[in-house]
């Protein structure tokens, strides 16, 4: 019996000192298995029983991966011994489709080398949601891609319209990312954003968001544009909070990434028509208008003679050449200037003005041949010629200039009379006039000058501060938190002396947002109290005032629970909030 309790005193005190190693262990696992072309993972590194080193990812061609943050949480167990467990997170973007295997991943803990296991990871292609998804209103976004026309001709320029919906309940959203943007036989030009529209999609109200595409068609036959795939980011409220009344104030909104993408959609090209082309087609397709003006006509041989021809209309206004000019040969011609003005965003129409000097070469020039411009109108599906007559000129020799005649004196001397060598001495000189001071030591000379000057000045200083505050988002957002908490004490003042509890503490927590949003430069909507021990910033703020945070971030969630407070003590919450937000503006980022 004596022997058996000692053992077992042994294998205890063995198992209590081994304890640790055996604990140590290193995990890696990933959120999700299967993800969307344009969707992200994340994959967590799990460390238990000590701090890792020398962590290596893996490269897996097809995959991006990249930290995003760590986290560490230490607890004591009965005995006192205190253990650790390290997280890192890893963000893995895929660039392609397919299945992709991550590699073990390697780190060392206590000196010791240990490795995970391989992971799996199912990239699929993003398909356009069916009917029935748009019309149960599931979809939180999804987007549409409409081609008005089904048969163009090649060369035309034509237009699509890029359509995301966002459902009515997206309280934000980022700016779309592309990841796909295929076409076959169809060249994407400029893209310009419209207005914003509202719609009805089942039994919800979706917001729509368009986006124009400018499309050049580059061959016949049947041509493809999609499927396009873009990803999202929005800010939505979530399920369970719906009536949480500081909900509308941005509090608890999930951050939730979208994957977007629409169907392929197919339009024929046809070649332009063989028959009936005009000599002047130079390959201008379009519908346009020709304007054209030449001066002076009055004039010399070899004089210039300015020619402007302006062509408007819709189309592709780079096809569009100056008319020929073969048949010119009284003249002489030089390279002409070319100017194009677009009137709309997508370049589709405009003008095209072209400008060029030439000189008559004889006197037999009468005229400026006439102009004619051809173009293959696409709406009609025939070629139309513009023509331009004759401009009349007056065109004169080039002769001996005559010299100028110098007129006569009538005062002047007999032809036999000698010409005086040396006037008279004037005897009279008449009266003197008294000399001034000059103008530059005259004060109100010199302030006259000064004023253009200092005017000059005062203007380049306030335009170098308006550019440098227009190039400074981040400087604008700082003045404008700075306005909206220096608005927001008076209200919560005003509330305080109201007793007003529940829009004091939702005001609060909302400058509490913006406020920390501006100093970590992330969206507003998305800070929580969790922020205060997570970021990097706050980490190294002082401590009385993370505390003072945490405390006002739990009044402000108390605040639905918790009974009315009183007015002292709401003035009390607000001085403190002011003390609070003062130190928060000093710290540096």
């Amino acid at each position: 019996m004596r022997f058996t309790l000692k053992t077992l005193a042994v294998l205890l005190l063995v198992a209590l000192a081994c304890g640790p190693a055996f604990a140590t262990s290193f995990t890696a696992s990933l959120d999700r298995d299967t993800v969307t072309l344009g969707e992200g993972a994340t994959l967590s590194l799990t460390f238990e029983g000590g701090n890792p080193a020398n962590v290596s990812l893996p490269e897996v061609p097809g995959l991006q991966m990249s930290q995003v943050g760590n986290s560490t949480q230490t607890t004591d167990d009965f005995s006192g011994h205190r253990s650790s467990v390290t997280t890192i997170l890893v963000a893995v973007a895929a660039q392609r489709t397919g299945e992709f295997t991550i590699p073990a991943v390697s780190a060392e803990i206590g000196g010791k080398r240990f490795s995970t296991q391989p992971l799996k990871l199912t990239v699929a292609k993003a398909d356009a949601p069916t009917a029935a998804a748009i019309n149960s209103g599931n979809e939180v976004a999804f987007m549409k891609l409409v081609l008005p026309r089904k048969k163009v001709y090649a060369g035309q320029m034509l237009t699509a319209q890029l359509q995301i919906y966002l459902r009515d309940d997206v309280q934000n959203y980022g700016q779309p990312q592309f990841t796909g943007t295929p076409t076959d036989g169809l060249a994407l030009g400029k893209s310009a954003g419209g207005g914003q529209t509202q719609t009805q999609a089942g039994n919800r109200v979706y917001t729509v968001l368009p986006i124009s595409l400018a499309l050049t068609a580059t061959r016949t036959g049947t041509l493809t544009i999609g499927p396009f795939t873009a990803n999202i980011v929005v800010i939505v409220p979530p399920s369970n909070q719906r009536d949480n009344p500081l909900a509308r104030f941005g509090y608890g909104a999930e951050q939730k990434r979208v994957s977007l993408a629409t169907e392929q959609v197919s339009v024929e090209s046809l070649p332009l028509p063989k028959e009936n082309v005009p000599p002047s087609f130079s390959g201008a397709i379009g519908s346009f208008s020709m304007n054209v003006t030449a001066g002076p006509t009055n004039l010399t041989v070899g004089d210039p003679v300015t020619v402007r021809v302006q062509i408007s209309g819709r189309g592709a206004l780079d096809t569009v050449k100056l008319p020929d000019q073969s048949n010119w040969s009284d003249f002489k011609l030089f390279q002409p200037t070319v100017k194009v003005e677009p009137s709309d965003a997508l370049g589709l129409a405009g003008t095209k003005a072209f400008e060029e000097i030439v000189t008559p070469q004889n006197a037999g020039v009468h005229e400026l041949p006439p102009f004619s411009f051809s173009f293959f109108n696409p709406e009609t599906g025939q070629y139309q010629t513009l023509t331009q007559p004759a401009v009349p000129l007056v065109v004169k020799a080039a002769g001996a200039t005559p010299l100028p005649a110098v007129a006569a004196n009538k005062n002047a001397a007999p032809e036999n009379q000698p010409l005086q060598d040396i006037l008279p001495i004037k005897e009279k000189l008449g009266t003197p006039t008294p000399a001034t001071a000059p103008l530059v030591t005259r004060p109100l000379f010199l302030v006259t000058q000064s004023v253009p000057v200092l005017a000059f000045l005062a203007a380049f200083i306030w335009r170098k501060r308006a550019d440098n505050l227009a190039n400074n988002p981040r400087l604008r957002r700082q003045r404008a938190v700075a306005q909206l908490v220096r608005d927001g004490l008076n209200d919560l003042k005003k509330f305080a002396a109201e007793n007003k509890s529940d829009e004091f503490f939702a005001l609060l927590f909302r400058l509490l947002q913006e406020q920390l949003g501006e100093r970590l430069d992330c969206p507003a909507s998305a800070i929580t109290e969790n922020v205060i021990d997570e970021h990097a910033v706050l980490r190294g703020a002082p401590k009385p005032m993370r505390e003072a945070l945490h405390e006002l971030f739990q009044l402000c969630n108390q605040a639905r629970y918790a009974p009315v407070r009183g007015t002292g003590e709401l003035n009390s919450v607000a001085t403190k909030f002011e003390q609070v937000i003062g130190e928060l503006q000093e710290v540096k980022t």
